[in-house]
């Protein structure tokens, strides 16, 4: 089993790497926008407080998230390892993981970073949003987003890169070379 986090700007292939990566490892992938979804579709407490904030293409507060992720890690499927999509995006979240993974006596053990161009980003968001008719994908959001990501994130990578777990895989391309990318870079360091 792996304790894997998967990061990139909106559009990098996150949510498809993610499946292939879990399959390939044997864990649940557990994407926060996934959650998200699910909290707001079921009209949770949590999903309408996040709602108000991913309409305006803004992050869900901290606690939110964190208390999303918290009951779906309670779950039987990721007692022995996971990988996370999309937390953390905040370095208070780094914080809030470590005490969740403490807790279960369970290390992280890699991040794995996607990159692409902008222009390439905001092309895959579009398309995406045009072919599952997601709302929350415009092209004023995208951009928010993608501002948010630069601005909010790149401390999480910096963070990890500084602990030495951080892996980076170029994110553009075919979706099976990305794959095998990722594959061979993280099995590297979980057999090292």
């Amino acid at each position: 089993m792996a304790r894997l986090i998967i990061m990139g700007p909106p559009g990098s292939g996150k949510g498809t790497q993610a499946e292939h990566l879990a399959r390939h490892f044997g864990i649940p992938a557990i994407s926060t926008g996934d959650l998200f979804r699910a909290h707001v579709r079921d009209k949770t407490d949590l999903g309408l407080e996040a709602g108000e904030f991913m309409d305006r293409g803004e992050f869900v507060p901290d606690h939110v998230t964190t208390d999303m992720l918290k009951q779906r890690m309670e779950e039987a499927d990721a007692a022995e390892g996971f990988l996370l999509d999309g937390y953390p995006r905040t370095v208070i979240q780094i914080g809030a993981l470590d005490e969740m993974l403490a807790v279960r006596g369970q290390p992280l053990e890699v991040v794995l970073a996607l990159t692409a161009s902008d222009s390439e980003l905001l092309a895959r968001i579009l398309r995406r949003a045009h072919e599952q008719g997601r709302s929350d994908d415009t092209e004023a959001v995208i951009q928010r987003r993608l501002e948010l990501y630069r601005d909010e994130t790149q401390p999480v990578l910096t963070a990890y890169s500084k602990r030495g777990i951080l892996l980076t895989v170029d994110g553009s391309g075919e979706r099976e070379t990305i794959t095998q990318a990722a594959i061979t870079a993280v099995e590297g360091v979980l057999a090292a």
